[in-house]
């Protein structure tokens, strides 16, 4: 299912960063005893053996990164690390990122990480520690992310981890855990879920809420739960190597990438997986139907039961629409009674940019009252839907959900969202033809993009080779031109404060458009812009965490991402941590720029492609300089698309990644804010 106006702290997410309301005015005073602890606590850890005849100078470790002096980040991925994690870790209480994966750390995970209240992002990946997940975790409030995967943990998952309400990625695949998954788990909005390769046994929860579900290579049985036919943006669901049984049940969408193979089903193969490839379903001996190496299905025709049943089905079946009519003839009397002119008053529902004689009542009728069937997509506060209008005009409804209509939080965001995109236009921003706010329901009417989301685009490899290199420079460029616009060119900036691959449309000409601006937010000059965190993952500027000050440059880092991301068809998470990492800085010399590309297209052949993906790498490093202000205004980098006049002038493989980020360009521009 394609994407549209996905909003996540995705995007990775997976995903929405927490608000950061409470610690960060600690280490802003004076407060020298505080501050020595903390450096002790650095100093135990044995990490920075190196470096403790200095403490005072902690800030300029390895892997580290503070605000007003006091500890906030700290990335030790890949650092060769060894021995335990010290208790004294918990007196970090102002960190927010903790990432000590792919390392050889032993023993327990200490139970005082729990005094972590601030942190976020929590990952000990790749490690060999021991012993039980700690019980106290669940104090971790603010937490988003949690990678404990690729270890020795052992014992059952803690049911505490379902009082982590932020929580939008749990990853603790390849451990010895054991014993059920816990039911409280359901109670997550995450975006991916990963318990593979553990010995977990018991029945998969029904509640389980999650867009990528992978619980292969456990011992699980029971039934698959057929409540996942109404996770509408479940995209992966890998059940393989466990013990369920029954039958495979009919769900009205299926996920993209599915995997039920060497399990004990049985039964008919569901017509809506006939197309899936036959691995998806080897190792089930039981199981039947129109696919390569199972045998058909043998006909039940005389069968008792449906001798029985067919009859009454047809029954109900014709008797069903004339009890909807009666029914819908009722609701819309009352309706009319209560509502008499809905459409009518232009504070509850307006349209324009088209003939203006569309009604409620059409909307209504050309979803069949927001039937599923209809639904597009699925984002943090509302369902999108496919509607055609009685002119033949195809549209995207963008409905929030009833629950969260009656959440100040997201109301507030949808009414934003019709504020800024009624004042705004550029060819490069979605445009928005009009709004519902009405007692029964809340919905916008956009343009409909055939092509859903950049993200989507690039998840599948059919529509990943559909854009090209020309395409994916045009893609760059348009975001570009629009963010200059609403940075530079409207009555007072607006930051988008979300942009991501989910939050990029495409149309059927795979050009972009900005989309979602429910977190949207003007600057004024004369107000501090502070704000709380929104986002998705991995896009979100590193100085936002901690200031809670947005700027024009929290947007160029995030285009930034996003810029490299259409390069390499991925997000480029892992090229960036690579990247800051000083202590592998050696082996990033030997990275050139034809490594990173999208393995899926074709090298560009022409040296006109070629000098705009180079120049397009010089820009996205640039947007993503740890310094704010020795970023570019994307005003500049507009510009500088304009000219395309691309700086450098030779072959990919001869351009190496550290030049390309050192790049002279960009370099003396800090008075562009």
């Amino acid at each position: 299912m394609k994407s549209y106006f996905y909003t996540s702290i995705p995007t990775f997410f997976l995903l929405s960063i927490i608000v950061i309301t409470s610690g960060i005015t600690r280490a802003t005073n004076d407060d020298s005893e505080w501050l020595a602890a903390e450096a002790k606590a650095l100093m135990e850890t044995g990490w920075w053996s190196n470096y403790t005849t200095r403490v005072e100078d902690r800030c300029m470790w390895p892997g580290i990164q503070c605000n007003a002096g006091s500890v906030v980040v700290i990335n030790l991925s890949g650092h060769g690390l060894n021995g335990g994690i010290t208790p004294q870790i918990g007196s970090l209480s102002n960190i927010r990122y903790l990432d000590l994966s792919n390392n050889s750390l032993v023993g327990p995970i200490p139970s005082s990480v729990s005094n972590l209240t601030n942190l976020w992002y929590l990952s000990m990946a790749s490690n060999l520690l021991e012993g039980p997940i700690p019980r106290e975790i669940e104090s971790l409030n603010a937490l988003e992310y949690l990678n404990l995967s690729a270890n020795k943990l052992s014992g059952p998952i803690p049911t505490q981890i379902g009082n982590l309400s932020n929580l939008r990625y749990l990853i603790l695949a390849k451990n010895n855990l054991s014993g059920r998954i816990p039911l409280q788990i359901g109670g997550l909005s995450l975006y991916q879920l990963e318990l593979s390769h553990n010995i977990i046994t018991g029945d998969i929860p029904s509640q389980l809420n999650s867009q990528r579900i992978d619980l292969s290579h456990n011992l699980l049985q029971g039934v698959i739960p057929s409540r996942f036919g109404s996770l509408t943006q479940l995209s992966l669901l890998d059940l393989c190597r466990n013990n369920l049984t029954g039958m495979i049940p009919e769900l009205p969408i299926y996920p993209k990438k599915l995997n039920l193979s060497f399990n004990s089903l049985w039964g008919p193969i569901p017509h809506g997986l006939l197309d899936f490839p036959p691995e998806t379903f080897t190792g089930n001996k039981d199981l039947c139907g129109s696919i390569q190496g199972f045998i058909p299905c043998p006909s039940t025709k005389h069968n008792l039961a449906v001798i029985i049943l067919v009859p009454t089905l047809l029954f109900l079946i014709s008797i069903f629409p004339l009890v909807i009519f009666i029914l819908c003839q009722q609701y819309r009397a009352k309706a009319l009674k209560h509502n008499p002119s809905p459409t009518k008053n232009g504070d509850l529902f307006s349209i324009w940019n088209f003939d203006g004689k569309i009604a409620f009542e059409d909307i209504i009728k050309a979803t069949e009252d927001f039937d599923i069937k209809y639904c597009i997509g699925t984002g943090c506060y509302g369902s999108v839907y496919r509607a055609v209008l009685p002119s033949g005009k195809v549209v995207a409804l963008k409905k929030l959900h009833r629950l969260e209509a009656e959440q100040p939080t997201y109301d507030t965001s949808f009414r934003n969202e019709i504020n800024f995109l009624t004042e705004i236009r550029h060819k490069n921003i979605v445009k928005l033809h009009g709004f519902c706010l009405h007692n029964r329901c809340m919905f916008l009417i956009y343009e409909y993009l055939e092509k859903g989301s950049l993200f989507y685009a690039l998840s599948v490899d059919d529509e990943a080779m559909e854009m090209d290199w020309t395409k994916r420079v045009n893609i760059v460029k348009g975001v570009a031109h629009a963010l200059s616009y609403m940075h530079h060119d409207c009555n007072l900036p607006i930051v988008h404060r979300d942009i991501s691959s989910n939050n990029i449309l495409l149309n059927s000409e795979l050009e972009a458009f900005i989309a979602d601006f429910g977190t949207a937010r003007l600057l004024d000059p004369a107000s501090s812009n502070r704000t709380v965190i929104v986002g998705t993952y991995g896009y979100i500027a590193p100085e936002f965490a901690y200031s809670l000050v947005v700027t024009e440059k929290c947007d160029v880092y995030s285009f930034g991402v996003l810029a490299l991301e259409i390069l390499m068809g991925r997000h480029p998470g892992d090229l960036l941590s690579t990247l800051s990492s000083s202590l592998s800085s050696s082996n990033v010399q030997n990275f050139m720029l034809n490594e990173i590309l999208d393995p899926r297209l074709p090298p560009p052949r022409s040296r006109k492609m070629v000098g705009d993906i180079a120049f397009i790498a010089v820009i996205a490093f640039a947007c993503l300089r740890a310094r704010p202000k020795a970023r570019p205004t994307m005003k500049l980098v507009s510009q500088e698309f304009l000219h395309a006049n691309s700086p450098i002038a030779m072959p990919l493989h001869k351009m190496s990644l550290i030049e390309l980020k050192n790049h002279e360009m960009f370099m003396s521009n800090e008075s562009h804010r």
